[in-house]
């Protein structure tokens, strides 16, 4: 795993995989922070999760392209998350040229996305040259305080939407706790469920085992040479040879390569159900907000929000590999730029570390990629 240097995304190879933070800041964008948004790439796909104010200034500044997301997530349905969508979907409309893919952009995101998407188009009269699907994911009344929820149950259903913006509803489903999204034969993604303010979701990313390395010597021995036998022995097809030799892919494939997993949390102060803490479990790389400091905790858990401490125990009890803390507020700086007011964010580090018994917490910056290495047979 690696840490690029600022404002630096890798060229990507097909089994590449890595996340390039564009906003890591809390409430609003600032000169320092940008407004929520990450962004994930793997087997040639690009997905953005949040989409705060902003995010399509950031695009343009980082080295990734906006045309080419395939799929966005958004958490929640605070400003600071989504508040850029509108924006961002008629800028890549504006850079399409006519050449422009077919396929839709998927976007998932809570109760509700679809109407203020229909409406900000509708009323700015925003005619898009890309086709684009809003899915609703259904939350549950146990994702935020009743007071929240009384005010968030009530969704338009009789607005005449676009056939364009049409999308499935995805309930939960009560035996995963959790809300299936993308299922291919290169990954899964799910949504589970956080407490927050209103209802807020996490996003897991994972990689379907890989196929083991053939051993190509034996094959060799066996008189069998490069060719379509040796893809269909990756397939899992049991060969015959001219000579009468069974061939079963156990025999020459080496065992499967795990898959990679990233985790990506929206604003909570706690999860809700058992879904969250299965899905994360041993993830490769997770990400989890800390707006204050464990000195404000209390003040965090008021507002929905976590500390270093919160999201350190949370990655503690799932075993991750590695936990990115982001969504800081805008009063954390970098030591070079602490003015009147403002905290070092490097403290934040130290509180996370603390609960880790000092394995190691990488703080998130605007322009910061991560890249995830394949991993090696067990």
């Amino acid at each position: 795993m690696f840490l690029s240097p600022l404002g630096v995304a890798p060229l990507l190879s097909k089994m590449s995989m890595d996340v390039t933070f564009l906003g890591t800041g809390a409430a609003y964008p600032s000169p320092t922070r940008g407004a929520s948004a990450t962004v994930v790439r793997f087997e040639g796909e690009c997905w953005l999760f949040d989409c705060g104010e902003g995010t399509q200034t950031q695009f343009m500044k980082s080295n990734l392209k906006a045309g080419r997301i395939t799929k966005i997530f958004i958490t929640h349905l605070h400003g600071d998350h989504f508040f850029g969508l509108p924006g961002l979907l008629c800028t890549i409309s504006l850079q399409s040229g006519p050449a422009t893919k077919t396929l839709p952009v998927d976007i998932y995101g809570p109760l509700g996305l679809r109407s203020f998407l229909w409406r900000t188009m509708e009323l700015s009269h925003s005619q898009l040259a890309i086709p684009y699907v809003v899915h609703e994911l259904v939350p549950t009344p146990d994702q935020c305080p009743e007071e929240e929820w009384k005010e968030l149950s009530f969704v338009d259903r009789d607005e005449p939407f676009s056939k364009q913006i049409q999308g499935k509803t995805i309930y939960l489903d009560p035996a995963e706790d959790s809300y299936p999204l993308v299922d291919n034969e290169h990954f899964v993604m799910k949504a589970f469920r956080l407490f927050h303010r209103i209802p807020s979701f996490g996003f897991l990313v994972e990689e379907k085992p890989r196929v083991g390395k053939l051993n190509v010597q034996k094959l060799k021995e066996l008189g069998v040479h490069p060719g379509p036998i040796y893809g269909k022995l990756k397939e899992g097809v049991t060969v015959v040879l001219e000579n009468g030799t069974t061939i079963s892919p156990s025999d020459v494939l080496a065992e499967p390569l795990p898959g990679r997993k990233v985790c990506i949390l929206g604003d909570c102060c706690g999860m809700v159900g058992e879904g969250a803490a299965s899905l994360c479990y041993e993830a490769d790389l997770l990400i989890h907000e800390a707006t204050l400091d464990d000195t404000q905790m209390d003040k965090a858990k008021e507002h929905g929000h976590s500390t270093p401490k919160m999201a350190a125990q949370f990655a503690k009890l799932c075993k991750v590999k590695r936990l990115v803390l982001s969504h800081f507020s805008q009063r954390y700086k970098p030591t070079s730029q602490i003015g009147e007011g403002d905290m070092d964010v490097s403290e934040l580090k130290s509180q996370a570390e603390l609960v880790l018994d000092g394995q190691e917490v990488v703080l998130a910056e605007d322009f910061m990629t991560i890249g995830i290495p394949m991993k090696k047979a067990r």
